[in-house]
């Protein structure tokens, strides 16, 4: 089995995670989930032994093989030799089969055990059907029809990833670590992916971001968490069945909120209110004095007594309140645009737009609240759709026309920033203005934590880049929302928060994506464009 106990890892002064433990079983498949480095990419690193941890203990099967996100070959090596690399135990073990058989042949009396051994062996590996296995691997991949001959340089880095992953599967280890496993495959190629893994005996672990195949492929999710006591927490179940229990996890954390909330304003008002007991009041008639002192003082007593009890009562809460939940993405109650555009009249409107080699769209007319998804396979024109729709690229034929006053925005798949030494703060105050940024402060709209608001936006992650971006727009959503690939780079959290936040978007929304968990849940109109 894989296990690491304890681990902690730290590059410099940072720290990715300390006491980590977690247990992955034969036949268990545990997909990997977290922030933007949180440290997913180590923890799989540290059990394929790449890395060595601070401290803790890690246990791995001799066989374990790692897939990264980037293949790391010489260019000038064929793409072969990504395959041989990963079969160096079964083609050591076919060249001491041949060994032996020639030794058998030769009439030494002492080869037939050893040769009847390495038999075995290779019967167990499969050996007689690799080359049949390797083909099927990259008929499934969909890259069969590439030559095994050609430079490694001279393909795409998606072709290469299929490759390296084929080499993994046809090396059949003993444990599996995938990075990312999904990133450059089709529909059809996750499929054929995902019923492999389900095969497999060995324990699998995975990151990935691919919600419909963490659906379809996980036994368990763990989820890479600071905060936990041993690092992570643990959730039984697929995508869907995670969703579920983080729902539950919320609704507790706002019940328990709102409850500790009303208990500390309930003992606030019993300490003032017995506190205006002690308030001095009519004195006593002079024959009446000395019984009066003696219940006064007795009253007083008791009343102070209360007051500490409800004080001490009142700091032991809020020494243990829980924090209040984080606020969800939400459009609600944000008006579109600078200016509402009245009517019913198309925003924008695309008549036999061409762009020469990336792009062929009929045409399509986009209403005020109008929800549209583009989809299509990596080259269809996606991206350069959008590029059409906002004006950033002008068709070689056709015609697109769009509304005075329209507002567009577009959340790139790669965010570039003209200053990346301004802090999220200062870009959020700029693009909305002082008054705006004071009305609905950064912090309040769920998309970044307070530690990264003031750090320079170039040196956070791409994913917290994103969340800045989105930030800009949704603080003034425009007329027209463009999205180019939405859950890239995001949590898995954030993607279905904002997935969920376009339902009550305040105007137009069109969104690119080969996302199968989007798609499969999207019941607007879908455009499909086709390769060109």
């Amino acid at each position: 089995m894989l296990r690491v106990d304890g681990v902690g890892v730290s590059f410099g002064d940072r720290r990715v995670f300390a006491d980590l433990s977690l247990t992955v079983g034969p036949g268990q498949r545990i997909g990997l989930l977290g922030e933007n480095g949180a440290g997913k990419s180590t923890l799989l690193a540290v059990l394929a032994g790449e890395l060595e941890p601070d401290t803790g203990r890690v246990e791995r099967p001799a066989a374990t093989a790692l897939l990264r996100q980037e293949v790391r070959a010489d260019p000038d090596a064929p793409l072969a030799a990504i395959l041989e690399a990963e079969l160096g135990a079964i083609r050591a073990l076919e060249a001491e089969l041949l060994a032996a058989g020639e030794a058998l042949a030769s009439g030494d009396p002492a080869a037939a055990d050893r040769y009847a051994e390495l038999l075995e062996a290779a019967d167990a590996a499969e050996l007689w059907t690799l080359d049949a296995w390797r083909d099927e691997l990259l008929d499934g991949l969909g890259i069969g029809h590439l030559s095994l001959d050609r430079r490694v340089g001279e393909v795409s880095g998606g072709q290469r990833s299929r490759v390296a992953l084929a080499a993994l599967l046809l090396a059949r280890p003993e444990a599996l670590l995938l990075d990312e496993p999904t990133n450059h495959l089709d529909d059809a190629a996750v499929a054929f992916l995902a019923e492999r893994l389900r095969a497999w005996r060995g324990p699998v672990l995975f990151a990935s971001h691919d919600r419909a195949f963490l659906d379809e492929v996980a036994t368990g999710l763990v989820d890479i968490d600071p905060a936990a006591s041993h690092g992570v927490t643990r959730y039984g179940g697929g995508y869907s069945d995670y969703l579920a229990a983080k729902a539950a996890e919320r609704a507790r954390w706002e019940a328990r909120f709102a409850e500790e909330a009303r208990e500390e304003g309930r003992l606030e008002r019993a300490v003032a209110v017995t506190a205006h007991e002690l308030a001095p009041g009519r004195g006593p008639r002079d024959n009446d004095k000395m019984s009066y002192d003696f219940k006064a003082g007795t009253h007083q007593r008791q009343v102070a007594r209360r007051i500490r009890n409800a004080e001490v009562r009142l700091d032991e809460l809020r020494a243990s309140r829980v924090g209040e939940p984080p606020p969800l993405l939400s459009f609600a109650g944000i008006p579109s645009g600078s200016h509402p555009l009245e009517g019913d009249e198309p925003l924008v409107t695309v008549e036999g737009a061409r762009v020469a080699g990336r792009l062929t769209v009929g045409d399509l007319r986009l209403a005020p609240d109008a929800r549209l998804l583009v989809t299509g396979p990596n080259g269809a024109g996606k991206s350069t759709l959008l590029g059409v729709l906002a004006g950033r690229i002008a068709p070689d034929a056709g015609r697109v026309r769009r509304r005075k006053g329209l507002r567009l925005a577009v959340l790139d798949q790669d965010v570039r920033w003209a200053d990346a030494a301004r802090t999220p703060r200062e870009l959020y105050e700029r693009a909305v203005g002082e008054r705006r940024a004071q009305e609905l402060p950064l912090g309040a709209l769920g998309l970044l934590p307070e530690r990264d608001l003031d750090r320079p936006v170039g040196r956070l992650s791409i994913g917290q880049q994103r969340r800045t971006a989105l930030a800009l727009i949704v603080a003034r959503p425009p007329h027209v929302f463009l999205l180019d690939e939405p859950t890239n780079h995001l949590s898995l959290a954030l993607a279905s928060e904002l997935e969920d936040a376009l339902g009550g978007y305040p105007g137009a929304v069109v969104v690119a994506s080969h996302d199968r968990w989007l798609r499969r849940r999207w019941d607007g109109p879908e455009l499909a464009l086709a390769a060109t």
